[in-house]
């Protein structure tokens, strides 16, 4: 608009100009032509008239205005009208009459979802904005987020000023990332015009949700449809998964409960779902309510309401490789490397080497060392009655050493040929009461029982558990009476309703 109104200025100050020149011409040609005409004849106009007055007082829109050399023109105020060097005699009156007026910088508000290959300052550069500005939002973004950490499928929030003139990004103003719901890493520009960096973390609120269901199909599904998150389900099917056949024991008609932590947002909405506090399975006549406690070393694990610990058989081809076929099986046998025949305390898993070998079930680390002709061997207790045996393995999984909790599942070495040993296998034992037994055949099941203070506490968590699900009961039950409440009485005040006839 400013530029516009200075092309108007102008052109009204050379029409003026104009104008000034025309009357100035006109007047001297006719006072040359009356000096011709009328040597002999005497002026009209008196002598002591100045000829300036008989030039017009004020010509149409005129404003006196100055202009320097660099034709830039100001006006009585001082103010400038138009820019330096501009010469205007070239600019045609076409173009005058254009609309040219400079539009301001935008503000844009953009989100960048990070994919395979993109780097922080890769992607800040990507939008027009020059390395070493980049460069200076990485360095503060350090303060609170290394952005090498940034995750593909991660979303960037980014504040930037654009030229609106060369569409070009000029500044960022912000960026934002918030790698997990609730905590928002932030850098940012001052009233100084420096980046600094902080931390907003939301406060979340500690929740514990209840849901039950039956089950008519399999446990999942029926799970699933009744809220239950997903990783809560997975942790649900872990807890019961050496107790439980799920594809043989579950029916329709029988029932499950649930009750988990989880964390919420300011705006109710489901941050993170945690550990389950309570697990029930109703399986037709049995049932198995289970309660989780975590000891003072922070060791967690599920007992009923008695603090016996859930009984967990034995995994008896504790390994990667389920396809295994037996090399040797428990009994009298010819050694092939003594040549003779003697005892054979356990069953041998021809495998591949380096394949997976697992806990049996949960228990302590009692040896994991060289034995003998065992080679590199592992012992795991498991409770006061069993313990098991790993021989001839190639290595040992990371952190495996005595002392150490192991969970069912978790690997703890690698399948070998150390030892007296003909090939890679696992030599699998099973010890009762320190007597080796057949690990085919043995019925055994782990997990340790709570006992003196570890019991006391058990039972302030049961209590706890149980209170918070009655209060919790109680709360559900005044809703669904103040709802019927409410139904009910909008249905009497629909029915006293006069009725249109």
């Amino acid at each position: 608009m400013e530029f516009n109104k200075v092309k108007t200025q102008s052109r009204r100050i050379r029409r003026q100009r104009a104008w000034l020149l025309f009357y100035a011409l006109a007047v001297t040609g006719a006072l040359i032509v009356s000096l011709r005409n009328n040597n002999d004849v005497e002026a009209s106009t008196p002598k002591n008239m100045e000829l300036s007055t008989m030039a017009p007082e004020e010509f149409p829109e005129y404003t006196p205005l100055a202009a320097d050399e660099n034709m830039a023109v100001y006006d009585a105020d001082g103010e400038s009208s138009i820019a330096a060097n501009v010469d205007w005699d070239g600019v045609e009156d076409s173009e005058m009459l254009k609309t040219s007026a400079v539009e301001e910088n935008s503000v844009n508000e953009d989100v960048f979802t990070v994919e395979k290959g993109d780097s922080f300052i890769g992607i800040l550069t990507g939008m027009g904005l020059d390395y070493s500005q980049a460069y200076n939002i990485y360095t503060t973004f350090r303060d609170v987020f290394d952005a090498r950490n940034i995750k593909v499928g991660q979303e960037l929030y980014i504040e930037s000023v654009t030229d609106a003139e060369n569409d070009k990004v000029v500044s960022v103003e912000k960026i934002m990332l918030e790698p997990v719901m609730g905590t928002r890493y932030i850098v940012e520009k001052n009233s100084d015009g420096e980046y600094e960096a902080r931390t907003e973390q939301d406060e979340f609120l500690d929740d514990v949700k209840t849901i039950s269901g039956v089950i008519d199909g399999n446990l999942s599904t029926a799970m699933g449809a009744a809220g239950v998150p997903l990783n809560v389900i997975g942790n649900f099917i872990d807890i019961f998964s050496f107790s439980v056949d799920f594809r043989r024991d579950i029916h329709a008609g029988d029932k499950f409960e649930v009750r988990y932590e989880r964390q919420l947002a300011p705006d109710g909405s489901v941050v993170k779902s945690g550990d389950i506090v309570f697990a029930a399975l109703t399986l037709g006549k049995d049932s198995y309510e289970l309660y989780r406690f975590e000891d003072k070393s922070g060791n967690a694990d599920y007992y009923d309401e008695k603090g016996l610990a859930l009984k967990k058989n034995l995994d008896r081809k504790p390994m990667e490789f389920k396809k295994a076929r037996i090399s040797s099986r428990f009994g009298r046998r010819y050694h092939p490397i003594l040549k003779r025949y003697r005892g054979h305390d356990g069953v041998d898993y021809a495998a591949p080497a380096g394949t997976k070998i697992y806990a049996s079930g949960d228990g302590v680390v009692a040896m994991a060392k060289w034995n003998g002709g065992y080679g590199k061997y592992i012992k795991i207790r498991h409770n006061a009655e069993y313990s098991t045996g790993y021989a001839h393995m190639r290595a040992f999984a990371k952190g495996i050493r005595p002392g150490v909790r192991v969970k069912q599942g978790q690997v703890i070495g690698y399948v070998g040929n150390t030892g007296l040993s003909t090939g890679p296998h696992l030599h699998f034992e099973v010890m009762r009461n320190g007597r080796k037994v057949n690990p085919l055949t043995v019925k055994a099941a782990t997990g340790e029982n709570l006992k003196g203070a570890k019991l006391a506490a058990f039972k302030k968590v049961v209590a706890k558990v149980k209170a918070d699900a009655s209060q919790e009961k109680e709360i559900a039950s005044v809703d669904d009476a103040n709802k019927n409440g409410a139904a009910l009485e909008n249905f009497d005040s629909t029915a006293r309703k006069p009725q249109n006839i």
